[in-house]
């Protein structure tokens, strides 16, 4: 890479605008929270419900960009142009795939999935109404992810931004329009932040295609559609299928936990998704630092400047872990007024607070985890925080919660400490693993210097 280049890639111009779509993607989900609160804390619960279902579904639409972004990144590192639209082609005509038939699947089990969870009678009837409307237009979904993925692997990462704020807007104003019913607008409730949520997408995708085309230069024409070269598919899957096997630990643990918590019962429910809509604010730094340094390593080894590689990951650690802490404390010392946003239950409140005076441990591991779990990714090693995340997500979270959280009794507390030992036991494993420079070996392409000799 040129001086120039690195210069663009500087980890401050990559990440702000991601963290600022990554507020915005909260702030939409936080704005339907807190408008739903208003209609019915069991609306609340089901959607909470219905959204754990569907990022299991989500995942898998990861399996093709994760190995996007990252193949992208380094053919761009390499200066090899073609090989990085053509990986672009490739991603989009397997999502279009992948995404229609998980639409299909999602739609006609979504009353399975639900009873699965343990979803109270309370809530089943607006959690299938919200799933079943989302779920049949979720490939909407995929092919977002996929074009955000392409634009901010070329280093367009405002551009992404801008769609997400369009998509804010949009949903907000559909919100308001469904919930409370002005103009004469009959009131829909779960079912209009439903239809809310799949028009937001649609015009949120159309502005990122108008992005692909003119500012990436991507060339998109209907023969594109079906586009499968042999080569960019197999290292596609190479990369995205050890990574969403990591995303399956994560959300199978996450949604055994949802089970757990709902033999608790619906205020326990209630509460964990409250604070989750917090903590999801504390969460998007370290995403965004993580996301950021993974563009920028990916161009490094692709370049083959390992050693600027290993320096700028431990770097973005030391910021990731400095502001999580930060701000989850600051966090805790306005939890009060925050949570009192979404409910007036005394009882949630309080429990509430407790959860997030124990997030202040947690969140500075998980940022451990993020930023080096997306680095190793980048640099071609894809399957050691695959085993990371099968021996620690099930080995320590999901038994410490069943034994705290349900056996012993201390419900959520006991939950939330399988989370942290998880989180930081993990994330040590994967610093070893980069100071280890055990990646430095598996690059995906062939590097820009290996190219010049």
């Amino acid at each position: 890479m040129s001086e120039k280049s690195n210069k663009k890639l500087s980890l401050f111009h990559i990440t702000w605008p991601i963290f600022i779509e990554f507020l915005l993607y909260i702030m939409m989900g936080t704005a339907d929270t807190i408008m739903l609160s208003q209609y019915s804390d069991n609306s609340v619960g089901a959607v909470g419900i219905s959204n754990q279902i569907q990022n299991f579904i989500i995942l898998l639409f990861g399996i093709v960009v994760t190995g996007t972004t990252i193949l992208i990144s380094q053919n761009l590192g390499a200066e090899n142009k073609k090989a990085a639209f053509e990986i672009g082609r490739t991603s989009i005509s397997l999502n279009i795939v992948i995404g229609i038939a998980l639409s299909l699947v999602l739609f006609i089990s979504a009353p399975f999935a639900l009873k699965l969870l343990n979803t109270t009678p309370e809530l089943m009837s607006e959690a299938k109404a919200y799933l079943q409307i989302t779920s049949a237009f979720l490939f909407i979904q995929a092919l977002i992810m996929t074009a955000s993925g392409i634009i901010r692997s070329h280093g367009f990462t405002r551009q992404t931004m801008y769609a997400t704020l369009a998509m804010n807007l949009i949903n907000v104003i559909g919100n308001y329009l469904f919930i409370f019913g002005p103009f004469g607008i009959p009131v829909l409730g779960v079912t209009g932040v439903a239809i809310s949520t799949v028009v937001s997408r649609a015009i949120g995708l159309s502005i990122l295609f108008i992005f692909l085309i003119r500012k990436v230069k991507q060339p998109i024409h209907f023969r594109h559609l079906f586009y499968f070269p042999k080569e960019h598919v197999k290292k596609l899957l190479k990369i995205g299928v050890p990574a969403a096997g990591e995303g399956l630990f994560y959300n199978t643990q996450q949604l055994t936990i949802v089970a757990f918590i709902g033999l608790l019962g619906t205020m326990f429910i209630n509460t964990r998704i409250y604070v989750f809509n917090l903590i999801f604010y504390i969460l998007l730094f370290s995403l965004a630092i993580g996301q950021g340094t993974q563009i920028i390593v990916g161009r490094h080894i692709g370049a083959g400047e390992n050693e600027k590689a290993y320096k700028q990951v431990m770097r973005s650690l030391k910021i990731g872990m400095f502001i999580s802490l930060m701000i989850a404390a600051i966090f805790y010392i306005v939890g009060e007024p925050l949570l009192s946003r979404f409910t007036d239950n005394a009882e949630i409140i309080s429990l509430g607070l407790g959860l997030l005076l124990l997030t202040i441990i947690l969140e500075p591991g998980r940022a451990l985890n993020l930023v080096i779990n997306n680095s190793l990714r980048a640099a071609g090693d894809v399957k050691f925080p695959v085993y990371m995340g099968a021996i620690f997500m099930w080995g320590v979270s999901v038994p410490t919660a069943y034994i705290l959280g349900v056996h012993f009794g201390f419900g959520l507390y006991g939950i939330w400490i399988g989370y942290i030992l998880d989180e930081w036991l993990r994330g040590l494993a994967m610093l070893w693993r980069w100071r280890s420079r055990v990646w430095e070996k598996m690059a995906l392409v062939k590097t820009k210097k290996q190219t010049e000799t």
